[in-house]
């Protein structure tokens, strides 16, 4: 294996445009600005902040991210068709630093059966596509998608012609997680000693998915062979298994420095929240055993490792939680905490609340605390999350009762205040949850298909506070919504309520007159 000096290794943050095409992970432009700051707080170096080409919209959220965000590159991605191209400019114009992401599939099994054409029309494709997108993109990227499949001669060869039409950096993607380790860093390895300009001259990236779980390890061996660029998302998200997790990758290098001989410009103290961030807005859940940013990565329950952490934290933690932006330690908070404790825990979990926000997450806090005999830091920014994403509450829920019991359908009442005016309605349904979505959709005359359903654990114990995360369809629209509670049937309301609300703000704003 080649011996390198210390180098910096690019972060090129996919999350807003790979990450966004795992099913159920839809953004608003809204929420994919509120991504892409966060993203520049962590300090990526680039940021694929979506595919114009996919719909107007697309192209909007871009041109939003390119006026708020001016540290990183925003790339956008584009088929290699000249109107493709065209859509990035469009939605590149007001980047202060832009690049064209091109690609095209280059491996036998793509061209015949994709794209039926021969490998000497991919090659003339490529070339005039990037050729073309360098009129406009003085940055340009080139993925031979499925490279990790593709025959080795004919891949050096469209490298050789990427590079030649003038592409900056040159991406090989195992676009389908089909790679072992080992063979995947020797690929990299072979395509630097055929075309040396690469790592160097030209940007040498990668793009590992994890079909097979292997999208971290394939990144990190391609790093230690000549590659300087990842590609990766928060969280690992993406289609089907996901991208390479981009807090894996980072922390793997900062933590093996004396093995990776490289380094990323990364701030660490961001991760956390980023994890967050992207768990919270997209709906998908973190696997609580998920490396660095899962509830369990630094979580001990064993009496012989809490012994152990309490005389040294190196004996069963390689990672000091405090980098990543934890707390590095659980403070135990009840109904007898004060105002000022609970400030002053906000603070120390780097949590910065208006005054207004502050009040209404201190009386959640206060009614939460008479539900469970502890209120632990996961609670604290559970609640904490719903004040930061808070929304007009058009509906406001006032009571809620069930009735189930075995051999009938369960049934609810439900009670909604609108502009000061309470409704009532009761429905059956197939369970409890569905008894009270049908009561409110009698209340609200609004008809919601739901396409997603989700809930955990928020903490542990039998007094847990649950979170419901759900997506439901209103005219052609997917809508994501999330409630919390320690009774799960009222935060499913709650967060079918929240996803309302959000449509309800929706046709407010557009039509200047409340619904």
């Amino acid at each position: 294996m080649p011996s390198h000096k210390k180098r910096k290794i690019y972060i090129f943050d996919t999350t807003l445009r790979d990450g966004e095409q795992c099913p159920g992970a839809s953004l608003t432009p809204d929420e994919k600005l509120e991504i892409a700051k966060q993203l520049e707080r962590l300090n990526v170096d680039i940021i694929e902040a979506g595919f114009p080409a996919a719909s107007r919209g697309e192209i909007e959220a871009i041109q939003k991210i390119s006026k708020a965000v001016t540290t990183p590159t925003i790339c956008a991605l584009s088929r290699m068709v000249p109107r493709d191209i065209d859509l990035a400019r469009e939605a590149l114009k007001f980047a202060k630093k832009k690049r064209l992401h091109v690609f095209l599939a280059t491996s036998k099994i793509h061209r015949e059966y994709k794209l039926k054409k021969n490998k000497s029309e991919i090659l003339k494709l490529a070339v005039q596509n990037i050729k073309y997108g360098k009129r406009f993109f003085r940055d340009v990227e080139f993925s031979p998608e499925d490279a990790a499949r593709t025959e080795r001669l004919f891949l050096v060869e469209a490298v050789r012609a990427g590079i030649d039409a003038g592409a900056t950096t040159v991406n090989i993607p195992d676009t389908v997680g089909y790679s072992m380790p080992v063979e995947f860093g020797d690929l990299i390895a072979y395509l630097i000693k055929k075309i040396p300009a690469l790592g160097k001259t030209v940007n040498f990236s990668v793009h590992c998915h994890n079909d097979l779980g292997l999208a971290v390890a394939n990144s990190l061996a391609a790093i230690q062979n000549g590659a300087n660029q990842v590609e990766c998302t928060v969280n690992g998200i993406g289609e089907r298994a996901g991208n390479a997790s981009m807090e894996e990758i980072v922390m793997a290098i900062d933590t093996r420095r004396d093995l990776m001989s490289a380094y990323t410009d990364i701030n660490l103290k961001e991760i956390t929240k980023s994890s967050r961030l992207v768990s919270h807005l997209t709906g998908l859940a973190v696997q609580p055993n998920k490396a660095i940013v899962g509830r369990n990565a630094f979580a001990h329950e064993s009496g012989i490792h809490q012994d152990g952490i309490i005389k040294m934290r190196q004996t069963y933690e390689i990672i000091d939680p405090k980098r990543i932006g934890l707390s590095g330690s659980e403070m135990v908070m009840g109904k007898h905490s004060g105002r000022h404790a609970f400030r002053q825990r906000l603070q120390k979990l780097g949590i910065k609340l208006t005054p207004a926000q502050l009040d209404r997450a201190f009386e959640r806090f206060k009614q939460l605390s008479d539900q469970k005999k502890y209120v632990f830091d996961q609670d604290l920014e559970a609640i904490v999350e719903d004040e930061i994403s808070r929304i007009p509450q058009t509906w406001q829920l006032e009571y809620l009762k069930i009735t189930s019991e075995t051999d009938s359908k369960p049934e609810a009442t439900i009670r909604l205040k609108r502009q000061g005016k309470i409704s009532e309605a009761s429905s059956d349904g197939d369970g409890p949850v569905d008894a009270c979505y049908r009561a409110i959709e009698k209340i609200t005359g609004l008809k919601a298909k739901l396409v997603h359903y989700a809930i955990q654990s928020v903490t542990s114990g039998k007094d847990a506070l649950g979170e419901v995360s759900i997506k439901v369809a209103i005219e052609g629209h997917e809508v994501s919504g999330r409630g919390t509670s320690t009774d799960v049937i009222e935060a499913s309301v709650k967060a079918y309520l929240f996803a309302l609300n959000k449509v309800c703000a929706h046709i407010e704003k557009k039509s200047g007159s409340p619904i």
